[in-house]
């Protein structure tokens, strides 16, 4: 080991004799900082579809996770006291229309009479007056019966947009109340909800491309900031193309710009290792000498130097 360790002391300082290729003067460049945070995958929508009656569930035809339309069936619910009312609106129809038939043949027979001089004009008015309220009433009547009608037909829960049911909260023969969620149906397309540390919250700009790795890397952009923070968190929206949408919340590592510093970056290639250190070649002096350098960064065919050279120098490659 201490033999290794001399050896490598020695290359550090020793002068190169060889065809090599000397870069442009070192100058620090831009590079952008990333943070490493996990997003959750949320449908940009969540709406419930909810009973509109009071009833028994007796239908239910989806689940989790099921794809619907908007307008879809989604369950059933019934409301026994809704067919009793039908059936005495439809008794009183029934009664009423009796009643308007007699009136109509007493109006037709009061006619005649008048026409012989029996009876009078007064009698004749009232019962036209009586044929009128009995067709008034029918009318009120069958209008009353379309409202209960509607009524049953609100038994039908009906998927209010298009997306994956997210949650099915109830079951078959429950009792569901008016209003009650039967589904909550997730649509309006998904995307990535970030909760950012609020020290970088300054720092975050609608835009901005973000890093993913939702089984394969994608890019985003940073769609939303919400103002509110919450226990000292920025809640931030990304949009993602092709954002696998089978399982909702699930968690996404993804990597947010930050921060942008200076550093001195060289290409991969000048940077040789050599018993657990790296070397980068520098000219000095017309020499040509290895430096023990500490890396950081890889980005794009670049490495960071961490200590070890120093703006102004001469970095050489390709060599032999």
């Amino acid at each position: 080991m201490i033999r290794t360790l001399a050896t490598a002391l020695i290359l550090s300082t020793m002068s190169l004799e060889a065809t090599a290729e000397t870069l442009e003067p070192l100058e620090p460049v831009m590079i952008t900082e990333w943070k490493a945070v996990y997003g959750r995958i949320e449908a940009r929508d969540r709406v419930p579809a909810r009973a509109r009656i009071g009833g028994t569930l007796v239908r239910l035809s989806v689940t989790e996770g099921d794809a619907v339309a908007a307008g879809q069936d989604l369950a059933q619910i019934v409301d026994e006291k809704i067919d009793f009312q039908l059936r005495a609106i439809d008794g009183q129809l029934h009664s009423l229309e009796s009643q308007l038939a007699n009136a109509k043949t007493e109006l037709e027979r009061g006619q005649e009479l008048l026409a012989r001089g029996v009876t009078t004009a007064q009698r004749l008015d009232a019962l036209r007056t009586q044929v009128d309220v009995f067709a008034n009433q029918i009318a009120s009547t069958t209008a009353e019966r379309r409202v209960v009608e509607q009524q049953a037909a609100e038994g039908t829960v009906l998927a209010p947009a298009a997306g994956r049911v997210l949650d099915v909260p109830v079951t078959e023969g429950a009792v569901v109340l008016p209003g009650e969620p039967v589904a909550v149906i997730g649509g309006g397309g998904f995307f990535l909800r970030l909760a950012v540390p609020e020290r970088h919250a300054t720092r975050l700009a609608e835009g901005d491309r973000i890093e993913i790795e939702a089984g394969e890397a994608k890019e985003g952009r940073l769609a939303r900031i919400y103002p509110q923070i919450e226990n000292g968190r920025v809640i931030a929206d990304v949009e993602v193309e092709g954002l696998p949408d089978a399982f909702v919340d699930a968690r996404v590592l993804v990597r947010l710009p930050v921060d942008q510093r200076p550093a001195l970056m060289v290409p991969e290639a000048a940077v040789r290792s050599l018993s657990g250190l790296d070397f980068v070649t520098v000219e000095q002096n017309g020499a040509q000498i290895e430096r023990v350098v500490v890396t950081g960064t890889h980005q794009d065919g670049m490495v960071e130097v961490l200590t070890g050279l120093d703006a102004g120098d001469r970095v050489v490659t390709d060599r032999e």
